[in-house]
Formats: structure tokens, C-alpha cells, sequence
């Protein structure tokens, strides 16, 4: 051994010491290098414990496989085997079973998971089983765990290897399940009669143990049942208003009729409560001589409550519907919490939500009840002084003066000063023990090849870069806007009488500061404002004509006898073959559709769409009926439906219902080159389903041509080819490297269209923002060559732009000019646009990795792989011969780019992922067949979030909690969220908020030249607590605007995504009907809502630092309030956040304010109080800033920096 390995031998010896000691009270060396001795000679830890126990050595079974897990983990043997030569199969099963022994919470064996009662509906002769009895047996089950562990169970959970049972055996089970045999009823009521008054030991999830006598269990049964019975037959009363609510709708009875109006009683309100209807608010559209026309005494009407002044109601009956109770006016409520006051703007209000929701607000009352810190006098002062400047509205701190005469009083209900600190605990789940530490230490996929390399350097600095020409952009239009305004004479307009508009100066100063330079782009106007635009590919032949024009139709014949011969088949075609229209169809007319359905996986939801669309008019039939797609939320299929297409996600919650799939006849995975998460998982998923369904036909088709990896996953399966129609390309490479690729592309553009022949441009950019830039430069440059160079046609195209604006770019360019399109890697596989002829590369593309340490997903631009490079060069070659300009050196592509992309698998959280495994009863991570196994430390940080979340127990297994968030086709932490908020009665409103968020990533337009007007819109619906509650909010708002388009365009909200979101909420109540969790609104009381929010995201949670931003509890790293927060400039101490992305900075988005106790009571088991009588670890860690005086300098309060007086002490010669 060298010196290193010598290093790391003596650190394991020191380690195993320090093991042995802590178990048996030994601390010697030379038995730790003995045992790791008689470790080399074991073949694994049951051969490893016998050699000791033959030695004489009594090892505990926890200590012996304490220490093979160090010896594998630390031994430098086990550490440098790997890169000594190269692998075989004997070294590949060697280090999987080491593996094993290591991580033994990544290798449980798969079982077969039981379904609760609640989901199996007994079957129509069956008689329903007894939900109480079962969960008795429950309490029985961990009654026996928390009493003794000694003592042998009466009911084991038996389960099958796999979920892959024969139909039989699937059906005897639920037979099993729902009629239970007399026996084992007879067993459990002698048992219950012979321990009457026996004591049971119950331990919750989180390991806490209480004592229940069983007579009292017997006694209340009867109770429980009513109660949970009434739970779901009669929603809980709506408490009464203390005092009435401003803009809310009331049932009244009429008191007494005036010739000026009608005093009606309030129902809904505590006390008698009257108001005035004036005869001007009785009726709409037409004048009432007098309210005893329309009115009788005791007459029952509906009324809001309109106005609220020195303890008088003006009331009014025409804003509202008197059939329904609906408000005709809500205008009006929204801007009453236009800047944030949200006592009138939550979703718990029966008037805002038509009474049909509950409400549940337990007594809160936002000025009698509600707990409020206490605001100092220097808050106060200032809190005032930017009112009274302006800066900030009245309206953000209604209170302000209440609140001080209250406390002056010794009035309202103010929370205590407390300062909590929150610590992480250290302890590891029970199936993970020993393991998650080490799994730091594993080395992670790398993404980039060569960190140092001259590609990765200019990836850097093309960040810095881009701020730098957008800050001059900004720039540019500040001096354009204010040399505008010079020229406006402010004297002039005031001495005209008739001036049209009168300005201020002030006015003009906010115009120059907000507004941009023009309102659109001039190339953006060219692109989108053409008259006679039409929109596609413009063709004159026939559908039949067109089908058979598409390569793949010569090979029809040959494709369908490969499908026939073999079960596996991989089908390589170019981009526009027409494989993935084409031969569905085929299939369907070869009979594969004549009793089962075909199915097709795309990976993105708008190719499914899209795709779908286009076969049903080739079919001729009505989209949804022979043809339909099923994608996340959205359903169009039919009884009828041959041909499916859907997202790769649907088909793997499918199989995830039915692991044999038994209503497909054949299954084809489209685009499967993209190795999405889905995907990947599928392909493990399918290889199973396939060895039990031999009659069932698989597809795997790719556009890239390295298809040999996939054929030797899928059991050396034959590939068929579809020759495209392709052209040589010539690639030429840069001589130098780019430092600055963005600039280096545009003058390569500009190049090409100056000296090189006929034929479109494509250029491959990295996003959204780039692109725009790049568009409006390379119009500008083109502008200043003058009339005389022939025009080039810039048109865009990103995953966000409207469809029939990016349809321009299938449009042939006129005559006489040429077409530069500019996108992102959506141009490399997914669209085929015809008449390129010059493609530029920069080399980069935008890509999102998952750091499980930090658990922050980072958006950065990285160097694309030589596939990548590949596949762009080869969109110069579909129309004729073209050439491909990569602007980056040969030795570049050779050395610095990976062979293929890293698969999404092996960068990604994979929480939702392992959940859905799990609920398959697949537990054994480490064995499961991945075309890619994902990072070992990926898998365990998912499975301790989980742990956390409450979906697995100390065993690593499944619990009820965990298989009912499997159920919602959502990340976790929003199902733990949604189904904690059942317990908290704030359903209604966390709906609401995670449809917000699912179904899109921003319900907010905010257009170049609107940019003022939109954030004004939208701060109407800021809410102080935060980002969750302003989502709710707007909502409502759309909500009680009849959910109508104006609406939208009104308030700068995007109509499509407001729509998406209301069918994933529709889509989520009809989830929880099935698992019949009540839905129940909290009304205004917000406290729950957020508390709600901290049970699913406690670990997205993040504390002020006192110099800077904030800091996440969990790991301490630098994190910033997103400037689109609601709590942008008014930050709070703590927050929770639902999703951290790297950019420029570490930004937090949807953010909203907590107190810190809240994630104690959330997760017990993950945080806790830090001790009082000792400094925490922040404390520690926190560096003290003294105070000084603003006018010396920071340091002068030091000794050090204090002047000496002289030796003399002072007099004339001192």
C-alpha cells in the first residue's frame, strides 16, 4: 500500500475502535485490525459473524454489520477496485452486493402492497366488510409492536415478490379482503371478550405511545362511528360573524318599510343586527316611487352590506341575485383587498363562495381574536412617516392606530416577544441508520466533462455578459425617454386652457423610469402582425397524398412483419418520418385495435395533443372518439378510443393501477431518445409486464442513432431503421474558442445571409430571454445596413410562445428574403422545418440538475453533448446539402462534450418517483432494472424526505398517509400539504392554491409595454402573509368574475392558464371525493392555510440572515426573496417556499411568512426547539455586528483604534 491507502487503512481502524467501544466498552487497536483482517477472508456478514463467533468474539448482530459496512465503505481494497482495469460481470455482481450490504435501505424486498378499505369498493353481492373491525385489528397490530417486539404477531403482512400476480390470484385476494371467514371474526371477539379490561399501547407514525383501556374502546365505538358518519353526511354549521362583514352577502327579513328605504334584520351575525336599504339600492334599472311597491314586512330578502359608519349599515338588495344570493357587484370586494387586506378576499366566505363550501373559522375574529405582534414605537413611526409620504398605502396597515390605543387599553390580543429557534435534528431513520451520512462521500453524476474547459468558461461568463448588455439596454431606453421628455414644455401645457393632458413633472419621471423604450419590438411586429398571415404549413396535396409522401409509408409492410415476428422492436427514424402518426395507424389497420387499445407515450403534453388532433383527421374521426389523448387533468378519450396517445407520466400512474395493462394490445414509447424520468421508469416497468403478457408488443422509438443502447437493454431486440431523407452536411468548427458565443452567433447569422447562397438560418440558443435579445440585436444590426441588403425574416420559437406564433416559422420565405429562426433545443428533435440550409452552433444548452445536499434545482447553461451536436448539424441536411456552423473548436466536441446527455433520472429529484415504486410494493432500489441507476445519494435523500413527509415508516415500507399522496399526480410535499389541510378544515383554500401552482408555472401576463399597469393589477391582490394566500386571492377574484375572459385581460392574468388551473382543482375534488375527505373552507382565519403549507414544506423553509437575504434551516445556504414576491421589501423572519432555483442568484419562489413553532408541530421528527440554556448552533455560527456611530467609522469603537494620551499626562510638555 502506498501512503495514501496507508492514511485511509488507519482512519478505518480508527473508526472501527471508536465502533467497538461504544458497543462493548473496548478500546483496542489491534482487535479492530484484527477483525478487519478476518473481514477479508468472509463472503459476506453471515460468513463474516460466524468466523468471530469461532473466534470466541460475541458480536451483536447490529455491531457486526456496523463494522462490514464501514470495511466496504472505508477499505481502500473496496474504494480503488473499481478503477483498477476494466469491469466484468464477476466485478459488476461483486459490487452490487456490497452495495447491498452498505445501503440496505435502498434493497428492501419488493412486496405486494395492501389496499385500504376505503379504496376497494365491495363488490355488488358481497356484503360490506366491517371498517371497524378492520381497524381494530389495525390497533391490535400496533398495540403488539409498541408493547414487545418479543412477542410473535397474530397477523402478518404476507406479501407476494412482485405485483405482477396472475389475474386468479389478484382476485382470490380481493375476495379474501372483502369476505372474511368466520373464523378469524369468532378469534378476534373471543379475544376481545378474554381481555375486556386489558390495557393496549397504541405508538403513532411519529413513535409516541399512549395507554387505552379496552372498555373504553368498546364503550366509545359506537360514538366513533357516528361521528365519522356525520363527518361526511352534514358539513359543520358556519359559525356566526361577530359583527358584520364589509362587502359580504346576508339573508335578512324585512323590519319595517320607509318612504326612504327599508330597515332589514341581519341573519348570519351575532345579536340583532339592522340596516338601511336606501330605495335607491332596491332595485336595478328602473326608479322605485316607493319601497312598499317592491317590500312587505317580515319579507325574507337577500342583502350586502355596502357601507360601515359609527355602527350604521347601508345595505343594498340590487348587487345582489335574490334567486341565488349570488353578488352581481364583485368588483367591488376585490378592491376592497386590493393592497392586501384579505379579511374580504379568502375563499372561506359562504358570499364569495356561493354558500357551498363550509366554513369553519373556530371563533377567529381579525380584530378581536386574532394573536398579533406587538409593533414597536420606531416601527410605528416609521410604518407612518412612508405612509404619509406615499410610498407605501394605508390600506397594507389598516390597524395601525387601533392597535396602539388597544395596547394603551390593555386591549386586544397581542403575541408575546418570543424568539424560537429552530435546530434540525440529527437523527436518521430507523431503515436508513449509518447509511445517509456515507452516501455524502459517493461522488455525483457529473453533468459537465471538463469543468476548466474552454466551453464550460464561456458558459460562465455568459451570465455575466447578458446582465451586462440588459443593463445597457435599460440604460439606452432611460436616455431615449428622458431626451423625450426634454423637449416637453410643462409651462406651455399649463397656459393652454384647453390643453388635452396636463402633466407634472413628477409624472414625466416616472413615465422615463418605468416605461420601456417602445411597446413592441420592431422584428416582433414583422413576425406577428403580418395581415395575410396564415398560419402551418401551406400544401396543396391530399391527406392520403400527404401520408404516403412520408418516408415511412415505403416501409410499411416490412415495419408490420417486424412487429408480428417480434415482441421488443426498436424503430430508428429521423425527425418528420412520419413514425409517430404513421404507425399507430398501421398498427390499427394490421388489427391490433380490433379488441385492445394502442397506446403512444410523447413527453411532452403538447405533442400529445397535438399528434392526436392530427391522426383523428386522418382517421376522420371526431378527436376523442376512434383517436383521443389523455394527459395530466385533462380526459379525451372514449368507451370507443383504438388509438391513445398521452404523456409518459399517464401511461406510468397507469401501470401503477394495472401492472399488466391488460386493456393494451401494444405500446409504443415515442421520442424515447429525451429519457425523461418516466420514461426511464417505464422501461423497468414494461420489461416486467412483458415476460407475463407474451401477446402484448412493444415499440421504443428514437431519432437519434444510438439505438444499439437501447436494443442491448431490451434483451438484444432487433432495430429497424427508416432512412430519412437526408443530405450531406458540411461541419465546419471555430479556430479559436468564443468567449462571448451569444455575439459570436449573431455575427455568424449575419455572415451567412451576406455571402452565403439561398437558404434559411437556424440558430440554437439556450431560452427565452436570449432569444428575444438576440432577435431585437440582429434586427437593429440589420436596420443599420440599410435598404439595400435583402431583408431577413428573424422569427422565434420557445416552449412558451403561442402556438400560431410559432407556426410562422413553418411558412416558406417570401421571395427575395430569407428566414433566420431562432430557438432552443425544441429544434433538435421535436419540429421539422423545411428549407434549412445553414444551422448555427453555439454549443450550449439550458439544463436543470438537482442538488440533493443543498435540495436546490440549479438552471444553468451547460456545453450540449456530441449526440446533441450531432442532431443540430443534421437539420442542415433535410431540404438539400447544407453546412453547419459550430462555433467551437474540434478539440472541444472531442474532449470537453459527453458522449450522450446525462438521462433526467440521474439529475433530478426523484421523491414523486420512489413514492410511486413504492406503492407498487417495489422496495428494492438498488436491484430495479434502470437503463441508468440514479446516484445512490439521490435515492436516499428521496427516501429520508419521504420518511419525513410521514409516507414511510420505520421500516421503509408504505404507510396509509404515503398511499393516499401516491394517489394525487402531484409532487408530495403539495399531497401532504392538501391532505393535512383536511385535519386543519382549510381544504377549500389549499385546492385552490396547489391547482395554482401544479398547473402552471404563472397565472401573470406582464407585457413589455405594460409592465407599470400590470404590477399596479397585480398588487391589488398582494397579500401581507404572502404568495400563497395573493394565488388564492386572484382565484377568487376570477372566481366572483364569473370566470370570464375580460376579467383576465383586465387584471393582466392569462385566461388559458386560469382555465388549466380550474380543471386541475375540479380534477383534485374528485380525488378527494374518492378518498372522502371533507372539504371545508376556514374563512379568513389564514393561520391555518400556512400552517397547512409547513406540513408538506417544512424542509423549504429558511430563516432572515441579519446581514443579507435569508438562509435555509437545513443546510444554512445564501437564499433570496424573488423580486415578484408579495413579501419583496417587507420581508418576514421565517418563510417556507415552494420551489429554490438557481440563476443569478439563489432565488425562493411563492414564498409566504410562518412562525417558526409551526414547523416544530409540522414535523416533530425533523425539527425541534433548540435548549435555552446553551447558544444554538445558528447562534454559534452567527458573527455579532456592533453598533456604531454613523458618522465615524465602524472600527473607532475598538481599543485599538482609541488614541494613546502622551507619557507626561497632559501639561506643556505632554
Amino acid at each position: 500500500m502506498d501512503d495514501l491507502e496507508n492514511l485511509e487503512f488507519l482512519s478505518l481502524v480508527s473508526k472501527v475502535t471508536s465502533e467497538i467501544q461504544n458497543h462493548l466498552g473496548v478500546s483496542d487497536k489491534t482487535l479492530a485490525e484484527f477483525v478487519i483482517d478476518q473481514h477479508a477472508g468472509a463472503k459476506g456478514v453471515a460468513d463474516f459473524k460466524e468466523q468471530l463467533e469461532a473466534m470466541g468474539a460475541e458480536f451483536p448482530q447490529s455491531l457486526v454489520e456496523s463494522i462490514d459496512r464501514l470495511i466496504l465503505t472505508l477499505h481502500p481494497k473496496y474504494k480503488n477496485k473499481s478503477a483498477n482495469g476494466a469491469k466484468t460481470v464477476e466485478d459488476e455482481d461483486d459490487s452490487r452486493d456490497r452495495k447491498t450490504r452498505v445501503f440496505k435501505g435502498l434493497a428492501i424486498a419488493d412486496k405486494e402492497v395492501e389496499f385500504s378499505d376505503s379504496e376497494d369498493a365491495p363488490a355488488n353481492n358481497a356484503p360490506e366488510p366491517d371498517a371497524l373491525d378492520d381497524t381494530f385489528a389495525m390497533l391490535e397490530g400496533l398495540a403488539g409492536k409498541g408493547a414487545g417486539a418479543g412477542k410473535p404477531k397474530e397477523r402478518s403482512r404476507k406479501r407476494s415478490m412482485s405485483p405482477y400476480s396472475s389475474d386468479d390470484d389478484r382476485g382470490s385476494k380481493r375476495h379474501r379482503r372483502k369476505n372474511r371467514s368466520p373464523s378469524r371474526s369468532r378469534s378476534r371477539s373471543r379475544g376481545r371478550r378474554q381481555q375486556e379490561h386489558e390495557e393496549l399501547v397504541f405508538e403513532d407514525e411519529f413513535g409516541r405511545t399512549r395507554t387505552v383501556k379496552r372498555h373504553d374502546k368498546q364503550r366509545s365505538r359506537k360514538k366513533y362511528r357516528d361521528e365519522d358518519l356525520d363527518e361526511f353526511r352534514r358539513p359543520p354549521t358556519p359559525e356566526l360573524d361577530d359583527e358584520p362583514v364589509l362587502y359580504k352577502v346576508y339573508n335578512g327579513k324585512v323590519t319595517g318599510v320607509k318612504d326612504f328605504g327599508a330597515f332589514v334584520n341581519l341573519q348570519g351575525v351575532k345579536g340583532k343586527v339592522d340596516g338601511l336599504v336606501h330605495v335607491s339600492q332596491i332595485q336595478e334599472g328602473g326608479r322605485v316611487n316607493h319601497p312598499s311597491d317592491l317590500l312587505s314586512r317580515w319579507q325574507e330578502v337577500k342583502v350586502k352590506v355596502i357601507k360601515m359608519e359609527n355602527g350604521r349599515l347601508s345595505l343594498s338588495m340590487k348587487e345582489v341575485d335574490q334567486q341565488t344570493g349570488r353578488d352581481l357587484a364583485p368588483s367591488r370586494r376585490i378592491e376592497s383587498f386590493g393592497s392586501g387586506a384579505n379579511s374580504q378576499a379568502l375563499g372561506g366566505i359562504p358570499g364569495l363562495m356561493d354558500g357551498s363550501v363550509p366554513v369553519v373559522e373556530d371563533g377567529f375574529n381579525s380584530r378581536k381574536n386574532g394573536v398579533r405582534k406587538r409593533m414597536t414605537s420606531p416601527e410605528r413611526w416609521e410604518i407612518k412617516q412612508l405612509i404619509a409620504s406615499g410610498v407605501i398605502p394605508k390600506s397594507d396597515y389598516p390597524d395601525i392606530d387601533e392597535d396602539y390605543n388597544a395596547h394603551i387599553a390593555g386591549e386586544g390580543g397581542f403575541e408575546e416577544e418570543e424568539d424560537v429557534d429552530i435546530e434540525v435534528r440529527e437523527e436518521e431513520p430507523p431503515f436508513l441508520a449509518g447509511q445517509t451520512k456515507q452516501s455524502l462521500e459517493l461522488s455525483p453524476i457529473r453533468i459537465i466533462k471538463a469543468p476548466d474547459g474552454s466551453l464550460n468558461r464561456a458558459a460562465m461568463s455568459g451570465d455575466t455578459l447578458a446582465k451586462e448588455r440588459r443593463d445597457l439596454r435599460q440604460q439606452e431606453a432611460q436616455e431615449k425617454a428622458a431626451k423625450e421628455a426634454a423637449n416637453v414644455d410643462l409651462s406651455s401645457q399649463w397656459n393652454d386652457p384647453m390643453a388635452q393632458q396636463r402633466q407634472f413633472a413628477s409624472d414625466l419621471r416616472n413615465t422615463r423610469r418605468d416605461q420601456p423604450t417602445e411597446a413592441m419590438p420592431e422584428w416582433k411586429k414583422i413576425s406577428t402582425n403580418s395581415k395575410d398571415a396564415s398560419f402551418g404549413k401551406r400544401t396543396n396535396m391530399s391527406i392520403k397524398d400527404q401520408r404516403e409522401s412520408l418516408p415511412v409509408f415505403k416501409f410499411r409492410k416490412q415495419l408490420l412483419e417486424a412487429v408480428a415476428a417480434h415482441q421488443i422492436l426498436i424503430v430508428v427514424g429521423d425527425t418528420g418520418s412520419g413514425k409517430t402518426t404513421q404507425m399507430t395507424q398501421y398498427l390499427a389497420e394490421a388489427g391490433y385495435a380490433n379488441e385492445l387499445v394502442i397506446g403512444c407515450t410523447q413527453p411532452r403534453r403538447v405533442a400529445a395533443m397535438s399528434v392526436a388532433k392530427r391522426v383523428a383527421e386522418e382517421v376522420g374521426c371526431k378527436l376523442g372518439n376512434e383517436v383521443g389523448y389523455t394527459i395530466r387533468f385533462e380526459d379525451n378519450t372514449s368507451p370507443d378510443t383504438r388509438i391513445k396517445y398521452m404523456t409518459d407520466g399517464i401511461l406510468q400512474r397507469e401501470i401503477l393501477l394495472d401492472p399488466m395493462l391488460n386493456k393494451y394490445s401494444c405500446i409504443m414509447l415515442d421520442e424515447a431518445h429525451e429519457r425523461t424520468i418516466a420514461t426511464d421508469v417505464l422501461f423497468g416497468l414494461l420489461k416486467k409486464t412483458l415476460k407475463r403478457r407474451p401477446d402484448m408488443k412493444l415499440i421504443v422509438t428514437s431519432a437519434t442513432l444510438d439505438a444499439d443502447k437501447f436494443s442491448e437493454y431490451f434483451y438484444k431486440c432487433p432495430i429497424f431503421s427508416i432512412p430519412g431523407r437526408t443530405f450531406p452536411v458540411e461541419v465546419m468548427y471555430s479556430r479559436e474558442p468564443e468567449s462571448d458565443y451569444l455575439d459570436a452567433a449573431l455575427v455568424t447569422v449575419m455572415q451567412i445571409h451576406l455571402t452565403e447562397p439561398a437558404g434559411d438560418i437556424l440558430l440554437f440558443l439556450t431560452g427565452k430571454e436570449e432569444i428575444d435579445s438576440s432577435c431585437e440585436t440582429l434586427s437593429e444590426r440589420m436596420k443599420a445596413l440599410g435598404p439595400n441588403v435583402p431583408e431577413l425574416m428573424i422569427l422565434p420559437i420557445y416552449g412558451a410562445l403561442p402556438s400560431e406564433v410559432a407556426s410562422r416559422i413553418f411558412e416558406p420565405a417570401p421571395n427575395g428574403t430569407r428566414k433566420c429562426v431562432i430557438a432552443t433545443n425544441i429544434a433538435e428533435t421535436s419540429l421539422t422545418i423545411d428549407g434549412i440550409y445553414y444551422v448555427v452552433d453555439p454549443g450550449f444548452v439550458k439544463q436543470s440538475s438537482y442538488d440533493g445536499k443543498l435540495g436546490m434545482d440549479r438552471l444553468q447553461i451547460t456545453p450540449i453533448s456530441q449526440a446533441q451536436a450531432r442532431q443540430r448539424s443534421g437539420r442542415a441536411g433535410r431540404t438539400g446539402p447544407g453546412k453547419c456552423f459550430r462555433l467551437y473548436t474540434e478539440a472541444a466536441f472531442q474532449n470537453e462534450m459527453l458522449p450522450t446527455t446525462i438521462p433526467e433520472i440521474q439529475r433530478q429529484n426523484l421523491s414523486n418517483t420512489i413514492l410511486m415504486l413504492k406503492a407498487m410494493g417495489i422496495n428494492d432500489l438498488l436491484h430495479f432494472d434502470f437503463m441508468d441507476p440514479p446516484p445512490t445519494n439521490t435515492m436516499l435523500t428521496a427516501l429520508e424526505e419521504l420518511y419525513q413527509l410521514g409516507s414511510l415508516d420505520d421500516e421503509g415500507l408504505l404507510t396509509r398517509l404515503g398511499r393516499q399522496m401516491a394517489d394525487f399526480p402531484m409532487d408530495p410535499t403539495l399531497s401532504k400539504a392538501l391532505i393535512k389541510s383536511v385535519d386543519l378544515q382549510c381544504s377549500d383554500e389549499i385546492l385552490t392554491i396547489v391547482a395554482m401552482i401544479s398547473a402552471t408555472q404563472s397565472v401573470f401576463h406582464r407585457p413589455r409595454d405594460k409592465q407599470q399597469q400590470a404590477d399596479q393589477k397585480k398588487q391589488k391582490f398582494n397579500d401581507p402573509s404572502g404568495d400563497h394566500i395573493t394565488l388564492l386571492n386572484v382565484y377568487n377574484g376570477w372566481k366572483q368574475g364569473g370566470f370570464s375572459t375580460p376579467w383576465c385581460h383586465e387584471n393582466f392574468v392569462i385566461p388559458r392558464n386560469m382555465q388549466r388551473v380550474k380543471d386541475v382543482r375540479n380534477q383534485l375534488l374528485q380525488i378527494m371525493a374518492r378518498h372522502k375527505h371533507s372539504v371545508v373552507s376556514c374563512g379568513r382565519n389564514t393561520i391555518k392555510v400556512r400552517q397547512a403549507l409547513c406540513s408538506g414544506f417544512f424542509r423549504n423553509s429558511a430563516r432572515k440572515d441579519p446581514a443579507e437575504g435569508y438562509k435555509t434551516l437545513v443546510e444554512g445556504t445564501p437564499v433570496y426573496l424573488h423580486p415578484s414576491s408579495s413579501l419583496f421589501g417587507k420581508p418576514s423572519e421565517h418563510v417556507v417556499y415552494h420551489s429554490l432555483v438557481e440563476t443569478t442568484k439563489e432565488y425562493m419562489h411563492v414564498c409566504s411568512a410562518i412562525e417558526p413553532k409551526w414547523l416544530v408541530e409540522a414535523a416533530p421528527t425533523f425539527f425541534k426547539v433548540a435548549p435555552t440554556d446553551r447558544l444554538s448552533k445558528r447562534k454559534k455560527a452567527e458573527r455579532i455586528q456592533p453598533l456604531h456611530n454613523k458618522f465615524q467609522g465602524e472600527d473607532d469603537w475598538r481599543l485599538s483604534a482609541q488614541r494613546k494620551a502622551g507619557r507626561g499626562g497632559g501639561g506643556t510638555w505632554g
